[in-house]
C-alpha cells in the first residue's frame, strides 16, 4: 500500500505541469552597450513645448525632508555634501564645514559661497518633458 501510494503521488506530480497552464518567462536581456556617439543618434527627438510652465509653480527653497527641523532644502544639500560637516544652530544656521567644488577643483570653506541649483533649469527640463 505504501510503495502504491508513493506511486501514486509520484503519478500526480508528474502530471501536475501538465495541468497547469504554462506561461514563457523570458530572461531580462542584458543591457545593449553603445558608443556614446551612436546612442546619442538613437535618442527620440521632439518638439519642445514650454506651454503651461510658469517659474513661479516651482518653489525656490522647500523646507526640506523634515519641516520640523528648520532646514531648508539649500541647506539639506549642503549638509549631505559637506567633506568637513559644518556646524548646525538653530534654525538650521550653518557654520563651518568645507566642500569641494568638482567645476574648478577647489575647496569651499563659506556655504554662502556656494550656489545650490538644478542641474536641468526648470524650464528645460519642462519643455523636454
Amino acid at each position: 500500500m505504501i510503495t502504491l501510494a508513493r506511486g501514486a503521488a509520484a503519478l500526480a506530480l508528474a502530471l501536475l505541469p501538465l495541468s497547469l497552464p504554462t506561461t514563457a518567462h523570458a530572461a531580462p536581456s542584458a543591457p545593449e552597450i553603445l558608443p556614446i556617439g551612436v546612442a546619442v543618434t538613437e535618442l527620440p527627438v521632439a518638439t519642445e513645448s514650454r506651454t503651461g510652465y510658469q517659474r513661479d509653480a516651482f518653489k525656490h527653497w522647500t523646507s526640506g525632508d523634515n519641516p520640523s527641523d528648520g532646514c531648508s532644502t539649500r541647506n539639506e544639500v549642503l549638509l549631505a555634501e559637506a567633506v568637513i560637516a559644518p556646524t548646525v544652530g538653530p534654525r538650521c544656521a550653518l557654520t563651518g564645514g568645507a566642500w569641494f567644488s568638482y567645476y574648478d577643483e577647489r575647496a569651499i570653506n563659506a556655504a554662502g559661497s556656494l550656489d545650490i541649483d538644478h542641474m536641468v533649469p526648470l524650464a528645460e527640463a519642462w519643455d523636454s518633458k
